[in-house]
């Protein structure tokens, strides 16, 4: 299978950089595969899982926030926070989870309904990544 050029970086750290076969993740307007030769396109990262299809077999990351810049050899992904799944604290992802759960059922008068959501879609992210 063709291979591109994939790089995912944080303001922190390199997180990936090799070759890919092909990569899926959520964006704003749902959820894209990029293989070789796809069409160039930027877009926003939406909370989700990070799956990279490597000639060596697949890898996850749990991708919350960032850009995504796609040309037809190269993607590279330019995230605010990214985590493997090794790197993720189970309980404090659930709790958050469940936290983010009860504010939005309570929708009391002071809910951020965008930042309750936000932060559910993290937490399911973290746990799905795991998986």
């Amino acid at each position: 299978m063709d291979t591109f050029k994939l790089s995912v970086v944080t303001p922190e750290r390199v997180f990936f950089e090799g070759d890919c076969e092909m990569v899926e993740f959520n964006t704003t307007e749902g959820e894209i595969g990029i293989y070789k030769n796809h069409v160039p396109m930027t877009v926003i990262v939406s909370p989700g899982v990070l799956y990279m299809q490597l000639p060596e077999g697949e890898k996850k990351a749990a991708l919350h926030a960032g850009f995504v810049e796609i040309l037809q050899d190269q993607v590279t992904v330019l995230a605010e926070l990214i985590e493997w799944p090794d790197e993720i604290d189970v309980q404090r992802a659930e709790s958050a989870g469940q936290r983010a759960r009860e504010r939005i059922a309570a929708r009391g008068d002071d809910l951020d309904m965008d930042r309750a959501e936000a932060a559910l879609k993290r937490a399911i992210a973290r746990i799905n990544s795991l998986k």
